[in-house]
């Protein structure tokens, strides 16, 4: 039987628990979570060294999955180009069944060989992107089929499941397997298996994003100001970077359309914003780089 499937002894009683009770048995279970996610570490770090590589030659990600691993996949790379001013396309979410499948269980879409085909085809995927399939389970026709496609084209894989035994992991360059054991209901892989496999792609966009340059220290430096709240956020890591008051950072980031990394060079390095935009270029877009080379 699947790891996932099988009936957890520790929450046998749940459904005559009181609400507190629930509540606990469920946190002791995901309190397993992040040590099980610690023991994965070493591919994890692979899997970001692959990704942002790729990245570094005009290569996306993609995610695949279906049902909980399929949203799961979607939402973490819609939260990519607000976070980090990326292209929408650098980071794709596919889940079996289309966007329907994002608020509806489309039958037999995870296993659809024939799915899977189409939705890869039409993709166009090459040898500069990744593919990153995701299953609790790792048996689904769907996500196996994915990784086939991707290793007949040369193209790096990575599996992420919470099955030791699952059979995608066969297909990938790197398999990263998060054991979080028996669910507290039983085969609900939403809950357990899905915080696991969030938390793991957290981790890979953000290291990825990291590695290319997005981030100056701990600071979001490509975030997309889109509100006042994150026009006011660009405001503050532009004073706080290049050490000057909250309202020039301000009248910088207006007169260039809140590019945060370009308004910290000029202020920085007293340059124009078209000298600005060559540094940054030069550097690969990479602010710590460019202010090396800008203040030389």
């Amino acid at each position: 039987m699947i790891i996932t499937e099988k009936t957890n002894p520790n929450t046998i009683n749940i459904d005559s628990a009181s609400s507190y009770e629930i509540a606990q048995m469920i946190n002791n279970e995901d309190l397993k979570v992040a040590q099980k996610i610690q023991e994965n570490l070493e591919p994890i770090s692979k899997a970001i060294d692959i990704i942002s590589q790729n990245f570094l030659k005009d290569g996306r990600l993609f995610y695949f999955g279906a049902g909980t691993s399929g949203r799961l996949g979607v939402l973490d790379a819609s939260e990519c180009p607000p976070t980090f001013s990326s292209s929408p396309d650098m980071v794709q979410g596919i889940i079996a069944g289309g966007d329907k499948a994002l608020r509806f269980a489309i039958e037999g879409a995870e296993d659809s060989i024939e799915l899977a085909q189409e939705d890869f085809n039409k993709l166009n995927i090459n040898e500069n992107d990744t593919v990153v399939s995701i299953s609790a389970s790792g048996n689904a026709n769907y996500v196996i089929e994915i990784l086939k496609l991707a290793k007949e084209k040369n193209i790096k894989t990575i599996a992420i499941t919470c099955n030791p035994n699952a059979k995608m992991s066969e297909f990938a360059d790197i398999n990263i397997c998060i054991e979080t054991g028996a669910e507290a209901i039983t085969g609900s892989t939403r809950m357990k298996a899905g915080t696991a496999q969030k938390m793991v792609l957290n981790m890979l966009t953000t290291g990825a994003m990291v590695k290319i340059g997005k981030v100056y220290k701990n600071l979001m430096i490509d975030v997309k100001p889109t509100n006042i709240k994150l026009k006011d956020r660009a405001q503050r890591i532009v004073a706080d970077i290049a050490q000057c008051e909250q309202t020039l950072a301000k009248q910088y980031l207006e007169q260039n359309n809140y590019n945060v990394k370009e308004a910290i060079l000029q202020i920085k390095c007293n340059l124009t914003n078209e000298e600005a935009k060559i540094k940054l270029k030069e550097a690969n877009g990479i602010l710590n780089i460019a202010l090396n080379n800008s203040q030389k």
